[in-house]
């Protein structure tokens, strides 16, 4: 993706009336006949998508990707391939529509997840893949049918809402069949479209983790929820602490990646209190960053330091950022191969200008005497943001 971003991840669907699960259907072990007595019920009158791209735009995030159907096959939008879709539930409207239109006016770009299990098509069910479990007809699936169904309604999601900056298949079918993205480019030429689908896509997706390293060697685009137990809406939902969601965002987007953080909003189409919460404090933490963690290349100093903390280095402006995603453990940082004594350096949490020093330590120790001389950043006000991953920028 051109410059990784922060995103919000946004579950909505029929599953939202229960407050339990998006694939409460399977979970619970539902009827299909239970479940689908749902989709009378569904109608969010209080659903205003300007309120949710405006709640992630002061976050300072840049995208929404959308669930336009998931693992149920209820489909979001105004789709003439099956009557299974929301123009058919009492509220009657696109909501897809709705969300573009919202994105369109405030300058947010939008995104599309689309699940390749569909327990509800009678063609759905994949015996190659996972996540099966609630195929209506699993004596009967039939690939080719349903991959016609799927390129159908791709071509209506990338020709009627505009213009759509990545495509998120979900659940690999685990079977190559490049002509399902070659569809998706034709349609809306410069998307990028991720690793779960039909073949290996432009961009790595992991999901509910943060892994290893520094830098990510192919785009890379993470994804987590507020919420621990499910990415749709839950009542009595366990949620992740803002230490937690805010130190994997700075590791990732540190490393190059984007993040999506999900919400899931409840029926009435209101993203609850809770969960709006959670997303203005991590954006109150990401937007005092000053966008440096996008759109930034590796460090090539190779920065080591004395202490144990782990960091990311990155470069961007001809400045070095340390990203300490899991905080410090001390007020200063020793450099041991620092290329000279910075001119400055100030902590993004707060804007705090930092102290610097270039002498021998009495902790370190060379042939029982005090070593060095280490390059040093002093000061840093670490008790003053014991909740927060801390990015301090560096001009040498």
């Amino acid at each position: 993706m051109e410059n990784n971003k922060f995103g919000m991840f946004i579950h909505w669907g029929i599953y939202a009336l229960t407050g339990v699960q998006e694939q409460v259907i399977a979970r619970n072990d539902m009827s299909h006949e239970e479940y689908d007595k749902l989709v009378g019920q569904f109608n969010p009158t209080e659903y205003d998508p300007e309120e949710w791209v405006l709640l992630a735009k002061n976050a300072g995030m840049k995208y929404i990707c959308f669930t336009t159907k998931h693992h149920d096959g209820f489909c979001m939008w105004d789709t003439k391939y099956t009557d299974y879709n929301v123009m058919n539930t009492p509220y009657g409207k696109d909501v897809l529509k709705m969300l573009a239109d919202a994105c369109r006016k405030h300058g947010m770009k939008l995104s599309l997840y689309y699940s390749n299990p569909d327990w509800h098509h009678e063609n759905g069910y994949n015996s190659y893949s996972t996540h099966q479990w609630k195929a209506v007809n699993p004596s009967a699936g039939d690939r080719e049918k349903y991959r016609a169904y799927v390129k159908n309604q791709v071509r209506e999601l990338l020709t009627n809402y505009g213009e759509i900056y990545t495509f998120f298949w979900d659940i690999p079918p685990k079977y190559i069949d490049q002509s399902m993205n070659e569809l998706i480019r034709e349609l809306q030429p410069g998307i990028f479209i991720n690793n779960r689908g039909y073949d290996d896509g432009d961009f790595e997706t992991p999901e509910r983790e943060v892994p290893e390293g520094n830098r990510f060697v192919r785009m890379t685009e993470a994804c987590e929820s507020v919420g621990e137990q499910s990415w749709g809406y839950r009542e009595n939902e366990d949620y992740f602490s803002i230490r937690y969601l805010t130190s994997s965002i700075c590791k990732i987007m540190a490393m190059g990646g984007s993040y999506l953080l999900n919400v899931g909003p409840m029926a009435n189409g209101k993203i609850d209190e809770k969960s709006a919460s959670i997303i203005k404090r991590v954006g109150d933490w990401y937007c005092r960053m000053n966008g440096v963690l996008e759109g930034h290349e590796k460090d090539p100093l190779g920065l080591t330091t004395k202490g144990k903390d782990p960091f990311v280095a990155f470069r961007k402006n001809e400045k070095t950022y340390l990203c300490y995603y899991a905080g410090s453990s001390s007020s200063a940082i020793n450099f041991v191969n620092a290329p000279s004594v910075p001119k400055c350096a100030r902590l993004l949490n707060g804007g705090e200008t930092l102290g610097l020093r270039y002498e021998t330590l009495p902790a370190y120790i060379w042939g029982g005497r005090a070593a060095g001389p280490f390059v040093s950043i002093t000061g840093i006000p670490v008790d003053d943001y014991p909740a927060e991953p801390l990015v301090i920028e560096i001009e040498w």
